[in-house]
Parts: structure tokens; C-alpha cells; sequence
């Protein structure tokens, strides 16, 4: 890089900041549980819960603050999708100035509502962050009002810098590492210029999503570089590049740059909430997760952590996935594709392979071939498992093929996992409530007369007492009577759906 930021003049600004007439000081809690777990003091510094759920309105309300009168006539302009605008709208609400925001027409109605109760004006351009904010310069440059950068200009990296100005004064002691979420660089720009004056031996580490690691990929090029895609999973970080100047301190000050799956981001999102009953966004725990990683590779520092908790603008519709995710992403489940034969019997001994392993997913359908394939995820208590798992079921002669990792199998090959059966054999249908408890799917089995032939099969565990199936069977002599006489036996509560006309659209011969 051909020029270094003044690093005292950025901590003179931190110093000066005036953030706390809009921002909260948010209290650093120690992750009682977590700690426990990870062996280590694991500190979480709240910034989710400022009034706009989001750390980014220090940065906006510590630049909004500095606008002279003339400024402040013309009104301050923004682009973001998100916390940004948010952070903005209030902040030029406040001191008197409008505000209008610039977000891409893909922007959940929800957040485009939260800067309009701010007393922000939105535009909706194109389908971009870069769309928007090229429309918005074009706006600044023609009617004269303020662009506020999201992340990189001095104000507003010196406003994010007094979180750890905050964070310093409220740990017992100095932390041996400071893990910080990073998109454009703004954040951990200002932590670390702030840590590195006041507690040098603290280190500080960015943590990036994979999908959009625009820090880890300037740091090789030694200058910053425009992504060509990014994963917008963790949409609060998914930055194309990071700023010139963010960049310029982060060389100087950033200690490590770390990045972190998405699935572990959901696991991370999963232990912020069952530390703090607060379900953050996925880059409101992206911290957190790179804090994880580190601890469970052994590449940790052995004393107090602490991670920024930055956000929790998230979206409801977002919070299935995201629970889905989150036991794979701690390695707590596995996902594999099991061969067995097509068979009567052979869904009974596969399951009595299994063990008494807790299974939370379970997609089968007959085929007319002489082996089936089967979808399964069990729970793991330990990532030594996942091996016993392959081994325990090769030595039963079925072999499997481990699909935790496959973006595919994750993302839509678990929902689809069925068809139409070509069978000539009459089919039924039933839905079926199991126990939540290892052994009740082979005590299902087991209570059925070998000849009966599972035809269909679908479970998802879901969190319940009670565990919802579909199972499918084949009457050869249409003989259903008999069948349901054996039901009656096992005693589990259960539908028949042959006649449900979405049986007939989608899984009928």
C-alpha cells in the first residue's frame, strides 16, 4: 500500500468521538456456558443491542455529528441494504437533516420499512449494493448533499472504534484476542487501531465469510481487489472490496484475518442465542464463529476471548434455514447417502446398524433397481464419531458416502429426495407421530411382519417431543386391513394419506 493513516490521529478521533447522544454504551457479557464448553473466558460485546440492533450506528452518528449547518441544509445521502441505512436515518433524524437512502430493490420489505419509521426517504435501485450506491454518488454529486460511506472514511471509523474503547474499560483484564466480524473494514479498522494503543499485546482478528473474504484476498494481493462473486449469506459482511483506508490501518494494526463456513456461522448464531435468548443476523455471529474455529483447532490463545456481537437485523423467514444449518456447522450432525438392497428387511437392518445414534433426517423411495439409496443425518456427540459412523456401517456391509460438506446435498437435495414409485404394487400412505427417542424407528420396524415393504419414508427432526413421519408401504394383495391391524399393535398415533391430493401430484405411480 503507498500510504499508512496517521494511527494517532485515528485514536485522537476514537477519543473525540460523539456517539453517545444516538449510541448505547452495550454491556460485554460473559458466555457462562460457552466458556464451560470451550475452556476458555469467552466475553460477547452487545452491539446488537443498540435501538438499531446494529453497531454501525456509532459510525453514523459520529459523522452526522461533525456536519456543519451549511451541510446539514443539504441533507446527507446512503447506500446500504441494511444496518448502514438504518444508522443514518436516525442519526440525520436527529440532528436535524434529511436523509435519503439508496437500497437495492432486492432489500426485504422489512428493512426498507425500519429506515422509513427512522424518518429516512428510500429509493430502490437496481439489484446491487453497487448499483445503489453508484445511483446514490450520482445523487450527492448533482443536488450537493453528503454521501456517508458505510465503512471508509475517518469519522466513521472512528466512531466504531469505541466499541473497543468500551470494551477495554469493562473486561477485568486485558483480553488475549479480540475477534471482529468484517465486511468493508470499518469495524475492525477502528478496534484494532484502538487496541493496539491502548493493549498491544491484545490480539485482534478479522473474521470474514468465506464467500466474501475481500480482506484475505487485499492482504495477498497488497491491495485491495474487487471480488468477482460473493456469497451473501452473511449479508451485513458480504462486501465486493474493502475500503482503501480500512485497508491502509488493517495492515498496520490486524493481527490475523480468519474465515468461517457458512455453516459455522449458523452453529455461532445458534450459541449466541442459547447464551443471550437473542437470535442475531449471520454476520451479527460471524465473530463468534472465527472465535470457535480458532478454540477447536487448538490455534486459540489460551486466555480471555472476546467477540463482537454486531447485529441482529434479521430476517424471520431466515431463521429456518439457519437452525437447519446450525448442528451441522458444529459438527454435531452428519449427513450421508447410504446403499442397501431393495429388499424386504434391509431398511430394518440398516437401521439396527445405526445404533442407538439419534436420528434427525431420514429420505427414502422405492425404486425398481435391486439397490436403494438413502438420505440420512444422525447427531453426533463428538467429530471423532463421523468416522466410527463410516466404519460401524461398513463393517454391516453398507456403505456410505459422507455429504456434510456438499453444498448441494445441503441446500436442496435434502428437500427433494423422493419421486414416483413405477411399482405395478398397490401403495398406501400414512403419516405417522414417533417418539423423539433413539430405538423408536426400529421398534417400528420390528412390529411389522418382514413381508410388508417400505416403499417411502421421510423424517426431519424438528425440535419436538414427537417426531413426524411419512411412510409408505406395499399391499401386494391390497390387503391394507392386515397392514393397519399390525399398526394397531405398535400403538403409534397415525393418518392415512393415500387419498391427499398432493400424494397423487407428486408421489403416486
Amino acid at each position: 500500500m503507498s500510504f499508512k493513516p496517521d494511527l494517532n490521529d485515528l485514536k485522537a478521533r476514537i477519543e473525540a468521538a460523539d456517539v453517545y447522544a444516538l449510541a448505547k454504551r452495550t454491556p460485554l457479557q460473559r458466555a457462562e456456558t460457552l466458556s464451560q464448553a470451550l475452556g476458555r473466558n469467552i466475553w460477547l460485546k452487545r452491539e446488537d443491542l443498540q435501538d438499531v440492533f446494529s453497531f454501525k450506528i456509532r459510525g453514523a452518528a459520529n459523522r452526522i455529528a461533525g456536519l456543519t449547518d451549511l451541510e446539514k441544509e443539504k441533507g446527507v445521502v446512503a447506500a446500504s441494504a441494511g444496518n448502514h441505512a438504518q444508522g443514518v436515518a436516525k442519526a440525520a433524524a436527529h440532528y436535524g437533516t434529511t436523509s435519503i437512502i439508496f437500497m437495492p430493490v432486492t432489500t426485504p420489505a422489512i428493512k426498507v420499512k425500519a429506515v422509513e419509521a427512522l424518518g429516512g426517504q428510500t429509493r430502490l435501485v437496481g439489484d446491487t449494493y453497487d448499483a445503489a450506491c453508484g445511483t446514490a454518488l450520482s445523487h450527492a454529486g448533482e443536488t450537493g448533499a453528503v454521501f456517508v460511506h458505510p465503512f471508509d472514511e475517518p469519522d466513521i471509523i472512528a466512531g466504531q472504534g469505541t466499541v473497543a474503547r468500551e470494551m477495554l474499560e469493562q473486561m477485568p483484564r486485558e483480553p488475549d484476542a479480540i475477534y471482529v466480524c468484517t465486511g468493508g473494514g470499518g469495524l475492525v479498522s477502528g478496534i484494532a487501531t484502538w487496541v493496539k494503543a491502548v493493549s498491544p499485546d491484545t490480539g485482534v482478528i478479522a473474521v470474514e465469510p468465506e464467500g466474501a473474504a475481500c480482506l484475505e484476498a487485499a492482504r495477498k494481493a497488497g491491495e485491495p481487489v474487487t471480488l468477482k462473486n460473493i456469497d451473501r449469506f452473511a449479508d451485513g459482511a458480504a462486501v465486493r472490496r474493502i475500503g482503501d483506508l480500512t485497508f491502509a490501518i488493517a495492515e498496520q494494526v490486524v493481527d490475523r484475518i480468519i474465515t468461517v463456513s457458512n455453516d459455522q456461522i449458523c452453529a455461532a448464531v445458534r450459541d449466541i442465542f442459547e447464551a443471550t435468548r437473542t437470535v442475531v443476523e449471520p454476520a451479527g455471529a460471524l465473530a463468534l464463529a472465527g472465535l470457535v474455529k480458532q478454540v477447536q483447532s487448538g490455534d486459540a490463545p489460551g486466555g480471555d476471548l472476546a467477540a463482537i456481537v454486531s447485529g441482529a437485523n434479521v430476517n424471520f423467514d431466515r431463521i429456518g434455514h439457519i437452525v437447519e444449518r446450525a448442528e451441522l456447522g458444529a459438527g454435531e450432525e452428519m449427513l450421508f447417502a447410504a446403499t442397501i438392497p431393495e429388499r424386504p428387511g434391509a431398511f430394518l437392518h440398516f437401521c439396527r446398524a445405526l445404533g442407538n445414534r439419534a436420528v434427525t433426517e431420514f429420505n427414502y423411495r422405492y425404486a425398481d433397481r435391486s439397490d436403494a439409496h438413502v438420505l440420512v443425518g444422525v447427531k453426533l456427540k463428538t467429530g471423532a464419531e463421523r468416522e466410527d459412523v463410516i466404519t460401524s456401517m461398513g463393517h454391516e456391509g453398507i456403505s456410505i458416502t459422507d455429504l456434510s460438506r456438499n453444498s448441494l446435498a445441503k441446500r436442496h437435495l435434502r428437500h427433494m429426495v423422493g419421486g414416483r414409485s413405477n411399482a405395478c404394487i398397490p401403495e398406501v400412505i400414512y403419516r405417522f407421530e414417533f417418539p423423539e427417542r433413539p430405538g423408536a424407528l426400529v421398534d417400528f420396524l420390528t412390529g411389522l411382519d418382514s413381508h410388508w415393504n417400505i416403499s417411502l419414508f421421510h423424517y426431519r427432526n424438528h425440535g419436538h417431543s414427537t417426531g413426524h413421519v411419512l411412510c409408505g408401504f406395499q399391499v401386494p394383495e391390497g390387503n391394507v386391513a392386515a397392514l393397519e391391524l399390525q399398526f394397531d399393535g405398535i400403538n403409534y398415533p397415525r393418518t392415512r394419506e393415500t387419498c391427499n391430493i398432493a400424494y397423487h401430484y407428486f408421489l403416486s405411480g
